[in-house]
């Protein structure tokens, strides 16, 4: 028994002197942020998608055989752009049987009119019957009417011609060419290209419903919308909202929107998602903190505050909107209050800190 106390009195003593030996918890190497007041815009955040300004599919008119494509795949072209030949001497050879029935008739008409003159004359004179009198007459408007049709088919096959140069309607990017030479085309039948006007360029999105009626407010003074390329969010596009459907999308609770952009430099492209972001007002003197502070755990949102001891103190938050870094903090936070942005993980209320740079 008395060695078994011994033994047990060496132990303790050793442990207090370990315990003794043991150095304080480290202080946390963090960053911080200083919470400030600033005027934040209200903003609507989401994501459209990009649409041609308007979108043409070339087509023939008439049926006939490619005779020459005078562009290439993904080419720019101008309105009046010549895009396609097709064979023209069919229509050129009708349009010469044309011409020559309407000569002859012209001709035939001349003869008649002078004849109808003549026996016009004749039966005022009573030299001639009635019966003769009107068979010139209407021989002479018959043939007028003739030469009226000719005249019309002329213009019909000259057309018929003109529509073997198919040419662009706008201005425009095409796409890849549809038809090659020596193709037979329909006459409004196969897709010959598609055209895509890009310059001005349509944006689609939508925005929920609850923002309709101040949207609708500020439409009469151009509302601005901002859109930016997902791999270059530093060099947003301008364009203005030009359009509002006329019904809430009851299934999302949405509104569609439509915003025209110039897109001079051509980097709205159709079919491409771009980040959308509508600004209806300026919320003036926010509480923001950098977002970096701001935390999520299962109570919700919360920043670590720096105490002028160099510790830390939990502080849940009420948040709103984020804007250029910053969070917008409805509750919790004054201004010129310290939080930590970054090395949370290792903190907990109470625990020492040491402000680090450049980390």
């Amino acid at each position: 028994m008395l060695l078994v106390l011994l033994l047990g009195g060496c132990s303790g003593d050793g442990a207090k002197g370990d315990a003794a030996k043991l150095p304080p918890n480290p202080a946390v190497p963090v960053q911080v942020g200083e919470v400030r007041r600033m005027t934040v815009p209200v903003q609507v955040q989401v994501i459209g998608s990009v649409e041609a300004y308007s979108t043409v599919s070339v087509k023939s008119q008439v049926a006939g055989i490619v005779q020459a494509v005078h562009f290439r795949d993904g080419q720019d072209v101008r309105q009046g752009d010549l895009l396609f030949s097709l064979d023209p001497r069919p229509f050129q050879a009708a349009l010469n049987q044309a011409e020559a029935n309407l000569a002859r008739d012209q001709a035939q008409l001349q003869n008649a009119r002078a004849q109808d003159r003549r026996y016009t004359a004749l039966y005022k004179e009573g030299i001639v019957s009635q019966d003769q009198f009107d068979q010139y007459h209407s021989t002479a408007a018959q043939l007028a009417a003739a030469v009226r049709a000719d005249q019309a088919a002329v213009e019909s096959d000259r057309i018929q011609l003109g529509y073997c140069a198919i040419r662009s309607p706008m201005d425009g990017r095409t796409g890849a060419v549809l038809v090659d030479q020596g193709n037979v085309v329909g006459a409004n039948g196969t897709t010959m290209v598609v055209i895509n006007q890009i310059q001005p360029i349509y944006v689609d999105f939508a925005v929920p419903e609850q923002y309709l009626s101040e949207i609708r407010g500020l439409m009469t003074r151009h509302l601005r919308v901002e859109a930016t390329v997902p791999h270059e969010p530093n060099r947003p596009e301008w364009g203005v909202v030009t359009f509002v459907n006329n019904t809430v999308d009851t299934s999302t609770g949405t509104i569609l929107l439509k915003g025209t952009f110039p897109n001079e430099d051509r980097r709205l492209w159709p079919g491409e998602y771009v980040n959308i972001t509508l600004t209806l007002s300026d919320q003036p003197n926010a509480v923001v903190a950098p977002a970096q502070a701001v935390q999520t755990g299962t109570q919700g949102d919360y920043v670590y505050v720096l105490e002028p001891n160099r510790t830390v103190q939990y502080r849940p938050v009420k948040v709103g909107a984020g804007y250029r870094g910053y969070t917008v903090v409805e509750k919790g936070l004054q201004p010129g209050e310290t939080v930590i942005t970054d090395g949370q993980i290792m903190l907990r209320p109470g625990a020492k800190v040491e402000v680090k740079t450049g980390l």
